[in-house]
Parts: C-alpha cells; structure tokens; sequence
C-alpha cells in the first residue's frame, strides 16, 4: 500500500478550494548562517495550524457516505485531533478523539471547538491503537490514523509538492518525523520531481524511534519520549511509512530540546513566526550548526499551535 506521486497529485486536486496554499518564506540572515538557500514551507499557516489538515481532510473526503454518517474516529497528540474534527465539520460528519492526557490544553480546546468529542487516555500506560480500535467497534466509527494510511500520507506530501512549485528545484529537503506520514509523502514527492534531492529527517533526540529504524532495516520500537516535541513522540514509525522512507530518506538528524527552543525563538525574533516545538524541529536541525547543507534548501515548518504561555516558558528557557 505505497503511494505514488499520481497519488499526491490527486489529492492536491482534492484540497483545492479546502487546504490552504501555504507561503514559502525567506531570510537572508537564515541564509547566511546555515550557508545556504534556504526555502521555508510555513506549514503553521495552514487551515488548524498546521500540514496535518492535508492528509486528514483528503482522507476524510474518500469515506461513502455512509462512513460519514457514522462518525470517524482519530489518535493524536492534538494537530491530527484538530484536523480531523475541523475535517468531520466540513464534511458534515462527527468526530470522536482519543487524545493523551498530558495534551496542550489549547490543542484538546480547539479539537472540540471544532465540533470534536474528546477522550482521553494515558500514553505512557495504554495502546492508542487497542483503545481506538475498541471504540470504533463499540460506536461503528471509521478511524483515520494519524500517519499509518495511504490517503493520508499522500495529502501530507502535497505540502512539499507545493514547495517544490513555489521555489523551484531543491538540492535538499528537510522534514520533521514523527509516524513517518509527512516524510513518506514528501519523499515520494521530492525523489519522483528531483531524483538528486537530499531527504533529510528530523526527530528530537530522544525520539529517535525512526533513525534507529532505518539503521536496523526494520520498525524498532522505543519508550515514548519526553519531548517538548510532543507531536513527534511517536514510539515506533508506522508499517506503511517505514516502507516508504527506508527506501527514499537518505538520512535522520536528531535535535534536542533546547536547540528547538533556540530554532523557535529565532523564528521569532528574525522572521516573525509562531511554531510550535514540533514544527521547529527542521529549522533547529538547519541551525544547529551541525547539520551540514549547501546550495538550495527547502525545510517544512509542520506547525504553530502553542498557546501563549507555553511559548513564553518555553523562550525563556
């Protein structure tokens, strides 16, 4: 159940008209001191705060009415949770979220402001996937996962086929990872329009369930982090997203947490943005100093959904 760049095509033409054209941004001092050409894909614009509306949204449309009518079910840490309950109103459908206990409050307050119902759970403790798949049962709901589904990921590569036409050819692309969906999209994307494209992935230091992954040439599963990147805290990456990124990412960078408060701040102070830990982790990687890239250079910004007093606690760090 691989994707092909026909596949992402398709959902593009979906999402017009839903999903946002979200904006390239520029900025000569990030040039100057990655020391390269860099291209950001401010993802934190688009529809809920973030890319996960794509894929979520794209999904969604292919349920039969029937489906819809039935309710959909979701797992996420809260830009998923978002997406799919903003998705459900927009196709005259309900939704009902497993989310974590320890979720940003804002995140669980937006999924039900968008018509969601929420309910929580222990990710330390329980199975999302065993809960989910008991609700959906007991209620006759559909789930969309967050990432392990192929409608899904080729909406989240739509994101990097916007890039790709907005600022032309790439020598490298870099794009956070949690489950994997947007990187399998975004791969899939980049190495079918630019064979020599750089994949390049980020994941927070002690998340580096998809590194140790790709090293081992199978899923290997690690504790759930704890992250201030709590939408990448994912324990192992996806059957179906590892299919595909074990084939077209060349390379996993792990960033720590202060280097992402360093890549939020910067954001900014220089170019006037709000992400979120999770969305800054590309960035944090490009200004590390430790990853090494030339010539032009797209990186995703995955999202913006932090609440005010958490960014400021977070920037003072």
């Amino acid at each position: 159940m691989s994707i092909t760049l026909a596949d992402v095509r398709d959902a593009a033409d979906s999402l017009k008209g839903a999903a946002h054209r979200t904006p390239v941004l520029r900025s000569r001092t990030l040039d100057a001191f990655v020391g390269a050409e860099v291209h950001v894909k401010a993802e934190n614009f688009q529809r809920m705060g973030a890319f996960k509306f794509r894929g979520a949204y794209y999904a969604c449309s292919r349920l039969t009415p029937e489906q819809l009518a039935s309710g959909i079910a979701a797992y996420s840490s809260g830009n998923h949770a978002q997406a799919v309950a903003l998705a459900a109103q927009e196709l005259g459908s309900h939704a009902v979220i497993l989310m974590p206990e320890d979720s940003p409050a804002s995140k669980r307050a937006a999924a039900e402001g968008y018509g969601a119902e929420v309910i929580t759970y222990d990710r330390y403790r329980e199975d999302r996937v065993a809960l989910a798949a008991a609700l959906c049962a007991e209620r006759g709901l559909t789930l969309i996962p967050p990432y392990e589904h192929p409608d899904v990921m080729a909406g989240q590569g739509t994101a990097a086929l916007e890039l790709i036409e907005q600022a032309g050819d790439l020598d490298a692309l870099v794009v956070p990872v949690g489950g994997g969906g947007l990187m399998a999209g975004s791969a899939t994307v980049a190495k079918s329009l630019l064979p020599g494209i750089r994949m390049i992935g980020v994941e927070p230091r002690d998340g580096d369930d998809t590194k140790r992954s790709l090293e081992a040439g199978e899923v290997v599963s690690v504790p759930v982090a704890r992250t201030i990147a709590d939408g990448l805290a994912a324990p192992a990456p996806g059957d179906l997203t590892f299919a595909v990124n074990r084939r077209l990412v060349d390379e996993i960078f792990l960033v720590g947490d202060d280097e992402i408060c360093d890549a939020m701040r910067f954001a900014f102070e220089r170019m006037r943005v709000v992400i979120e830990p999770s969305g800054a982790t590309g960035l944090a990687a490009l200004l590390s100093g430790r990853l090494k890239v030339s010539g032009r250079v797209g990186v995703v910004i995955s999202g913006g959904n932090i609440d005010v007093s958490r960014f400021v606690s977070l920037l003072s760090r």
